[in-house]
């Protein structure tokens, strides 16, 4: 394939474009800055300069291309729901635009759970289940509106089909267990009612190969989840990302009523002081690592031939392995 790529220099767009790159395919990626730009180049991949607000140079640097894959959002940060809806309801707008204009006949958008999250826990639904009432703001709103805005934009001449991995985690994570290593090595990170829930992850590498399938066999208009197969519980699979980092676990629990009394009062303190950043508990977390949030990929499975291209227990092992050597390599 001749595939285009926003967010390339992100966790699941670099992992991407090395699953890309393995395959042989050709692949252009949307850079924004230096940073992403040497990132992408260092991948395989034609830089593409600009941003997903960049309609124009969108168009040109598509053209010819068998599919666009959508990876680029703004998932945390300012706690403003401005830059939210701006690149992740907008830019998605502007993609969908480009890719139509450009006469790229398919694109594959990476969604998330988060879209169903906000009415409480999600048990073993697949993609018949509703949306909620009330969505978590400002990441879940805008990833739902942008997830409805692709959908509604399939048609004959661009067939759009929509990925939501859920808890994406594996080798090469600058997200999620760096955060949670630091939080337990100061002390900071407790289990939330206890953890025992389960949940349903992603391996990294199975999302690259979701979205890889998707972009081959995704029917027109689809949605899909994607995991690597049976939930985990919580509490057991962070544990054990902590460990293959040397990292303790913790071992307090608070009850979930004083950690969402305890989210509410930091979420007031930082709109009191006109916080431009994001306090440290927010109920969008609450909503998404404090509760069970298990999905079912069956569909993915029988429509696109999905299946997992590495186990838990190995994605751990690789997680163990890195860090060794990282810690072999260090100075000192």
């Amino acid at each position: 394939m001749d595939v285009f790529v926003t967010g390339g220099s992100g966790y699941v767009g670099r992992n991407l474009l090395d699953a890309l790159r393995e395959r042989g395919d050709a692949v252009r990626a949307l850079a924004r800055s230096d940073g992403a730009a040497a990132e992408v180049s260092s991948r395989g991949a034609t830089v593409v300069r600009g941003d997903v607000l960049d309609e124009q140079a969108m168009v040109e640097a598509m053209r010819g291309c068998d599919v666009v894959v959508h990876c680029a959002a703004l998932l945390g940060g300012p706690r403003s729901e401005a830059p939210y809806f701006r690149t992740n309801v907008g830019g998605t707008d502007a993609v969908l635009r480009a890719a139509e204009r450009a006469g790229v006949p398919r694109l594959v958008h990476v969604s998330t759970e988060a879209v169903l999250a906000g009415d409480g826990p999600l048990r073993s639904v697949d993609e018949t289940q509703p949306y909620p009432r009330r969505h978590i703001r400002p990441y879940g709103i805008t990833k739902a509106l942008a997830e409805q805005h692709v959908v509604a934009a399939c048609s004959a001449r661009l067939a759009t089909v929509v990925v939501r991995p859920r808890f994406v985690w594996g080798r090469d994570d600058s997200t999620l267990l760096p955060r949670f290593a630091e939080a337990a090595r100061r002390g900071q990170l407790a289990w939330f009612g206890g953890g025992r829930y389960r949940t349903s992850t992603t391996h990294v590498a199975n999302v690259a190969a979701g979205l890889i399938a998707a972009a081959e066999r995704g029917r027109a208009g689809e949605i899909y989840f994607v995991t690597d197969g049976e939930p985990v519980v919580f509490r057991e699979f962070v544990s054990a990302m902590l460990a293959t980092q040397d990292v303790a676990p913790p071992t307090r629990s608070v009850p979930l009523p004083v950690v969402r009394a305890a989210a509410a009062g930091m979420t007031a303190w930082a709109s009191l002081r006109r916080s431009a950043g994001e306090p440290l508990l927010t109920r969008a977390a609450l909503e998404l690592v404090a509760q069970e949030m298990t999905v079912s990929d069956a569909k993915a499975r029988r429509e696109l031939g999905y299946r997992p291209v590495i186990t838990v227990e190995e994605g751990l092992r690789e997680l163990r392995r890195r860090h060794l050597a990282e810690a072999a390599a260090a100075p000192g």
